[in-house]
């Protein structure tokens, strides 16, 4: 009897990396090492503190205040670059001229620079003596160290998310899909919104969601262009270093915790709205 083919082994047997249990055992030792070993101390600390330590902690009025604007500005940010990432991304992918590798090029700069340099460099821009600044300030238009300038740092760090998220999907879009549209008596507004948007909404939600999760939890780039006057433009995690600071470290895990929760029912929320999409845009394209 001859030998089986190997091409008509089962499928299922076949591993592109050998040792499969071993890999796994390593990416559940290495993601409990670095991701929930963390978390589990973050909890076990928070749990210290008696229920009422706890509601007095998170539900103080200069907690509050901060909460409000963290999540605030960051919904504005991550708003603000679905928007002109969405346009940012579309452009790129589109369109060629003179000097489109650097510009590309120049939407991965935040990832790059160094939050604390960007902070300052914000700063220096948007204040009342700064290149950009002194052209708003006979307008009546503060940034730096005032929430607005919170707004700018948190939109700057977050628009590489949204551009690299949505690029990919624009790129691999079928243009014949378009062409068809077209040919039936689309407009291009009606080609763009019942064509192409569908195609590139999740991408969109998850680009929104990684800008906002990154925006939560900014603090080099923030800290310079805030001011930090409490009630006013002091954000959460600096709250949480103010007290470290004070060695009040089950209070600082106590808002922390807050912080944490918020943005995973946040991310849980996007996510099924993607999924919503997704489901959606393929029952259109049946």
């Amino acid at each position: 009897m001859s030998a089986v083919p190997s091409s008509t082994k089962s499928s299922s047997s076949f591993r592109v990396l050998p040792g499969f249990r071993l890999s796994l055992g390593f990416t559940l030792f290495y993601l409990c090492l670095i991701v929930l070993i963390p978390l589990s101390a973050l909890f076990i600390k928070t749990f210290t503190l008696s229920w009422e330590g706890f509601v007095s902690a998170v539900t103080s009025e200069r907690v509050m205040a901060s909460y409000r604007l963290t999540f605030g500005a960051s919904l504005i940010a991550a708003a603000l670059n679905v928007v002109f990432g969405g346009i940012v991304a579309w452009v790129l992918v589109r369109y060629r001229f003179p000097g489109k590798r650097l510009i590309d090029a120049m939407v991965d700069l935040p990832f790059a620079l160094p939050t604390a340099v960007a902070g300052i460099a914000l700063t220096s821009l948007y204040s009342s003596n700064g290149w950009i600044g002194r052209y708003l300030q006979p307008l009546g238009i503060k940034v730096s160290f005032t929430p607005l300038g919170i707004v700018v740092a948190l939109t700057f760090i977050g628009l590489p998310f949204v551009v690299r998220t949505v690029q990919p999907v624009l790129e691999e879009f079928e243009h014949e899909l378009e062409e068809a549209a077209a040919s039936l008596g689309a407009s291009h507004w009606q080609t763009f919104s019942r064509v192409v948007f569908p195609s590139i909404l999740p991408a969109l939600l998850t680009g929104f969601a990684l800008a906002f999760a990154r925006a939560t939890g900014e603090y080099g780039s923030v800290i310079f262009i805030a001011g930090n006057m409490p009630m006013v433009s002091e954000i959460t995690p600096l709250f949480i270093v103010t007290k470290l600071e004070q060695y009040d470290y089950a209070g600082a895990t106590a808002i922390a915790v807050v912080m944490l929760v918020a943005s995973f029912l946040m991310l849980l929320l996007i996510n099924l709205l993607q999924a919503w999409a997704r489901k959606r845009g393929q029952a259109e394209k049946a």
